[in-house]
């Protein structure tokens, strides 16, 4: 059965995710970005930022708050 999926990417961390609709795809792409950045802070690994200065991918701003531990 052909149906669509839709896929949604983060390319500061190299992470994708996808859904049965664009809203859901964003979604799980929330929560995996959420997962990816506690496992960063508890392995006390960096977290990557963006360069607009060396970028030429754009994207797509999504706001999430974050643990209270969450500290740059």
């Amino acid at each position: 059965m052909d149906k669509p999926c839709f896929s949604a990417f983060c390319p500061t961390l190299g992470i994708a995710d996808d859904g049965d609709t664009f809203e859901e795809a964003l979604v799980n792409l929330q929560k995996l970005i959420r997962f990816h950045l506690e496992c960063l802070i508890k392995e006390k690994e960096e977290i990557p930022a963006d360069d607009p200065e060396k970028e030429i991918i754009t994207t797509t701003r999504i706001e999430l708050p974050l643990p209270v531990s969450f500290a740059l």
